[in-house]
């Protein structure tokens, strides 16, 4: 059987068009059954917005696969990190996505309960996620690429195989 995904609830922010003002936006819960129950869904996770590696190649590299994500079957991509609703939201703007769903994981606790949350004090981050991607068909975790090395306050930032193409290899070879 396969594992699955941590059952949480994300603090997330979301526009309400029956808002007017400076700040149209309203809280909304989303749980981990909103996002995988009964689809087919890519979770990339990382260790900052506004982060080098994040920014310049993680990031836009399923922005730019996202069209070939959804071809193969998948019904979203999801780019998951230890930051606050408002940084995910505004790092968005700044790096121009359109199509992935930047899900804020404040408190780490999905990172935690999937074993990926780890210490970065050595950079000044404090506890982040590790990088992985994963592959996620209602809730049941089918594969995951998480980077090698994983520990507390690695000295280096792997980026070799939670990115874009890898997964997208992945899914179209396990069709």
């Amino acid at each position: 059987m396969s594992q699955q995904v941590p059952q949480i609830t994300f603090k997330t922010r979301v526009r309400d068009e029956s808002v007017e003002g400076p700040n149209p936006f309203r809280w909304q819960d989303v749980t981990s059954n909103d996002i995988f129950a009964g689809k087919k869904v890519v979770v990339f996770a990382l260790p900052g917005a506004f982060t080098p590696t994040c920014s310049s190649t993680h990031l836009p590299g399923y922005e730019e696969h996202y069209q070939e994500l959804r071809d193969a079957g998948v019904d979203e991509v999801y780019c998951l990190s230890v930051n606050d609703a408002f940084t995910m939201f505004q790092w968005g703007r700044h790096q121009g996505v359109e199509n992935v769903k930047l899900l804020p994981d404040g408190s780490g606790d999905f990172s935690r309960l999937m074993g990926m949350l780890v210490r970065k004090d050595n950079v000044g981050f404090g506890l982040r996620s590790w990088r992985y991607s994963m592959l996620v068909e209602d809730g049941a975790i089918k594969k995951i690429f998480s980077e090698a090395g994983k520990q507390d306050n690695c000295p280096t930032d792997p980026f070799e195989i939670s990115d874009a193409d890898t997964i997208l290899a992945y899914i179209k070879g396990s069709m």
